[in-house]
């Protein structure tokens, strides 16, 4: 794993709008748009178990992921995927939503209405979601 930059970190503090290019079983690239936050200095993303992007990285855990901002500014991150999908990932995935969103506490903004943390919880267990966590072996951009 390649430690990201100061620079690198603060975009990624900053910026949350990405796209996460995989690989299909014949080698075509497929992109999907994500969000994406540092958690312990580790990028992460949110997806569900039956997505074809979890299905693609469990076959090749090879991925891009393109964070951008408004500006012209811009990150890819060439990197390994690890899922992480245990008993920890609606904590997790709370931790993310909290990151992405600014709140540190309070209710969390999900398909157009509001949840506390518990209704949050139990939406991240009935959606099976997980998290990606990118392992960076490369980093560039225009930042």
């Amino acid at each position: 794993m390649v430690p990201l930059n100061d620079q690198q970190r603060r975009f990624l503090e900053e910026n949350h709008s990405a796209a996460m290019i995989t690989m299909a079983r014949d080698g075509t690239p497929k992109v999907a748009r994500v969000g994406a936050a540092l958690i312990d200095g580790r990028v992460w993303s949110s997806a569900t178990r039956d997505r074809l992007r979890t299905k693609r990285l469990r076959r090749d855990p090879r991925s891009v992921l393109y964070v951008h901002s408004a500006t012209p500014a811009w990150l890819a991150i060439e990197a390994t995927v690890t899922i992480l999908d245990g008993p920890e990932a609606p904590e997790n995935n709370l931790r993310l939503f909290r990151v992405m969103q600014g709140k540190s506490t309070g209710p969390l903004q999900w398909f157009g209405g509001e949840l506390d943390e518990g209704a949050f919880r139990e939406a991240m267990v009935q959606e099976q979601r997980l998290i990606f966590q990118f392992e960076v072996h490369h980093a560039y951009g225009l930042i």
